[in-house]
């Protein structure tokens, strides 16, 4: 159900998950989803969540990073029991469709309930880690649940950095079980990931003038792929339209003299691009080479991505869109060739887990600036020394072409535990609630669980969640009836922590 709001600025909700079970999540979930909460702009939320504790008389702590610790003392009989933190990251990737008007700075996210999926409408649902929250904050304010004392911890920036949990105090913690609520799939039991860093590579912007009249002007676009997560989609192999579109653009400078006015792809670093485009301008009588070449290009990608993007096309556009100065040929070239040697896609497949992908790099953004052409990436690896020699292959390659890289923003992996109590304790009460094993996985994604480790190396740690698709795109949706299962599985894990 959607409300059109009295200012004409389009549809806002009015209790639309009402009734959804379980109840208090689902509230709490469509609380926050009217709060922006981009990476960086967490503020907001941050404070929310401190007024939640404060109306509810409960011990909160909110550090200068926005992170906000709420403690919770255990309910009769457990107040023996260790503390166990549950743990989750406020901040969403804010992704959204090109025709879709929506300002994530300042709008909420417009939910949709279509069968047994919680959507959003035309950006990203903000599940990951949203529902993290809302099981937190429904815990919190529960009088009939269970558990023994608890500290909920809420994260920024995990998205573009971990730099919450990056420079969270660990005099702050007191407990060192922690049950981290961001894995996207049921039935799944995470307990390894991989670590990561960015890399932003920068070429100088060298231009010329040009008279546009001696050129037609035309608009290379890249869509229709599916997208993803940099680190959870990386295996699907699916299309980077920032690497399709160098792909093309080193192809190009082979048959066309053409030049080169703009390019730009990708909006986050860890979401893998599915849209990218140039602006290029031609010698008429070069059109129906470029028009031959796009064709020929459009049935190459028609082919190699039939079964991961079978949407995938090419466009060319005429464009009137002004063009007073272009590339010189030499800073064209490199800035294509960067494009498309820039190191993207998987790298190394683990020897140890079968279908694990060991380390890899995503090409997510690509952007024209004044001074500038940068490049960004984000590169993960389960193995610290193979995340660093993707670094030196992109510093090896900036040399060459005359670049600059800078590397921000790492964080360590998290290496399997063989004496896991809590997993220990996940692994059994599955068994009794399903009858079956819950899945043990390592996963090619970063989670806050290597940074709490690199704070506490003596903390007990596990990462589980309900069922979510597609995740870092506006296709995002979240399972209903699996957020009532995984609900029903959390209670049970506490109850069962009673010492």
């Amino acid at each position: 159900m959607h409300i059109k709001d009295n200012h004409g600025k389009g549809d806002i909700m009015t209790e639309l998950l009402k009734g959804l079970k379980p109840e208090k999540v689902f509230y709490y979930f469509e609380e926050i989803s009217r709060i922006p909460r981009g990476s960086g702009n967490e503020k907001k939320i941050s404070d929310y969540l401190v007024s939640f504790a404060k109306s509810k008389n409960l011990e909160v702590i909110q550090d200068s990073f926005n992170n906000v610790i709420i403690k919770k003392a255990a309910t009769k009989g457990y107040e023996n029991s260790p503390i166990v933190i549950i743990q989750g990251h406020m901040d969403m990737v804010c992704e959204k469709n090109n025709s879709k008007v929506h300002n994530f700075d300042v709008d909420p996210i417009e939910l949709i309930v279509e069968g047994d999926y919680v959507k959003a409408n035309g950006t990203t649902l903000g599940a990951d880690n949203g529902i993290a929250v809302a099981y937190g904050l429904a815990l919190l304010d529960s009088d009939d649940i269970d558990h023994p004392p608890l500290e909920v911890l809420f994260t920024t920036d995990e998205e573009t950095g971990m730099t919450g949990a990056a420079n969270l105090n660990p005099q702050h913690i007191q407990g060192r079980i922690l049950i981290n609520i961001d894995n996207e799939e049921e039935g799944q039991l995470l307990v390894s990931c991989a670590g990561g860093l960015r890399t932003k590579l920068e070429l100088q912007a060298e231009r010329e003038s040009i008279n546009q009249d001696e050129y037609k002007k035309y608009k290379l676009m890249v869509s229709g792929l599916k997208g993803g997560h940099s680190g959870m989609d990386i295996i699907k192999q699916r299309a980077n339209a920032n690497r399709i579109l160098g792909r093309v653009l080193v192809d190009l400078i082979n048959s066309i003299d053409y030049k080169l006015a703009e390019v730009k792809g990708g909006a986050k670093d860890n979401a893998i691009p599915r849209e990218a485009d140039a602006v290029i301008l031609v010698k008429e009588e070069k059109v129906d080479v470029l028009g031959k070449e796009i064709s020929k290009w459009n049935e190459i990608f028609k082919n190699e991505y039939r079964k991961s993007d079978p949407g995938l096309l090419l466009q060319l556009e005429e464009t009137e869109v002004c063009v007073q100065e272009v590339f010189t040929v030499d800073c064209r070239d490199k800035a294509v060739k960067l494009m498309y040697l820039i190191p993207n896609g998987i790298q190394t497949m683990s020897m140890d887990i079968e279908g694990l992908v060991q380390s890899s790099s995503n090409l997510g953004i690509v952007r024209t600036g004044q001074k500038t052409i940068s490049y960004e990436s984000a590169v993960r690896s389960s193995v610290k020394s193979l995340k660093h020699d993707i670094v030196n292959q992109t510093l090896i390659l900036s040399q060459a072409l005359g670049a600059e890289v800078t590397v921000h923003s790492e964080y360590p992996e998290w290496q399997y535990d063989n004496q896991s109590k809590i997993r220990e304790v996940f692994q059994r009460v599955y068994k009794e609630m399903y009858g079956k094993d819950a899945e043990i996985v390592a996963i090619h994604a970063g989670v806050e669980c290597g940074l709490f480790k690199e704070k506490f190396p003596d903390i007990d740690m596990i990462s589980f969640g309900p069922n979510l698709y597609d995740v870092h795109t506006p296709d995002e949706k979240m399972s209903i009836s699996s957020v009532q299962r995984s609900w029903d599985y959390l209670l049970n894990v506490l109850k069962s922590l009673k010492s």
